[in-house]
């Protein structure tokens, strides 16, 4: 019976040790976690860095009910993950969850609290064709057919990062109503200006904000000549109201070149560029996403080839 109990006690001497070496481990993983920017608040994009000890096989978080994928530095010890706020967000104090897996399969969990400010936007009023407010029964089948357009669009899976470096404004003009806007159609409240409105003479050539891939290039109802590109990780950039298209659909493009001219097609009270940001169904602030510093990230397929074959 002492024997039985001896070694007992040292079965759980031994876990005590295990688990104690186990969060002494975690503890020393992962190194800083940072936000830009620093002061978060709804509708803001955001960037999470997050420096590790050991390079991770892979890492991994949530954030406000996301599913959150990160990118490596070419060491693989500096890890970002572009995300952000929807800006009907309500404010408060959120978790960051981490979640890093080392080559030899053991798992680290580390956890942030990031508080989240309320935004102030403004209202403002338009009028435009009646049609665009209250649509007869033919257009509304276009809107709904134009609707699952856009759902499949949003719902494009890219496993990678395909943006690198900061993104740019698609073109360089004044920007005449900024993002958050509440807006009222013909004395109706009908949505919140998700979208920055830059001015923009027909046929001024718009260029792509970062590299990505053309998910979607065609006509809609209220956005007109449309563009959708797809950055990867569910980071996506819109382009509306253009005069003229100038990519297809699954074409591939780099930061800065043309997707198309700038016009006044669809809902639109005169010719301007709308340019919309949206990361997993949440509209940000592309003003704010222009002043980020982010960083070059090494190409998809250098990432993979410099990971740990474990990883692999």
């Amino acid at each position: 019976m002492i024997a039985i109990r001896a070694a007992f006690q040292s079965l759980l001497f031994f876990l005590f040790v295990t688990l104690a070496t186990q969060a002494t481990a975690t503890d020393h993983t992962f190194g800083e976690v940072t936000s830009t920017p620093t002061k978060i608040m709804t509708g803001s994009p955001c960037l999470f860095r997050v420096q590790m000890s050991e390079a991770p096989a892979t890492l991994a978080g949530t954030w406000q009910g996301h599913d959150l994928s990160f990118a490596p530095s070419s060491n693989r010890h500096i890890w970002y993950a572009l995300a952000g706020v929807d800006v009907e967000a309500a404010p408060g104090t959120y978790e960051l969850q981490l979640v890093a897996t080392i080559p030899d399969g053991t798992v680290h969990r580390e956890t942030k609290s990031i508080a989240v400010a309320r935004a102030q936007f403004p209202t403002e009023k338009l009028r435009v064709p009646q049609r665009y407010v209250e649509p007869d029964a033919e257009t509304r089948v276009r809107i709904a057919a134009d609707k699952q357009l856009k759902q499949a669009a949003f719902a494009h899976q890219t496993t990678s990062a395909e943006w690198s470096g900061s993104f740019r404004p698609p073109i360089q003009s004044t920007v005449t109503e900024g993002f958050g806007t509440r807006r009222t159609f013909n004395g109706k409240l009908a949505s919140i200006h998700n979208g920055l409105d830059y001015h923009a003479a027909p046929g001024t050539p718009v260029m792509a904000a970062n590299s990505g891939e053309i998910v979607l290039a065609r006509e809609l109802f209220y956005e007109g000549n449309c563009v959708i590109i797809d950055h990867g990780l569910g980071f996506t950039t819109l382009y509306m109201h253009l005069s003229r298209l100038e990519v297809s659909e699954g074409q591939r493009v780099e930061k800065g070149q043309e997707i198309g001219l700038s016009g006044s097609t669809g809902r639109a009270t005169g010719p301007h560029l709308h340019v919309a940001v949206r990361w997993q169904g949440a509209y940000l602030d592309p003003a704010q996403l222009w002043t980020l510093h982010l960083p070059e990230l090494p190409s998809p397929a250098l990432s993979t080839a410099s990971a740990p074959a474990s990883s692999r």
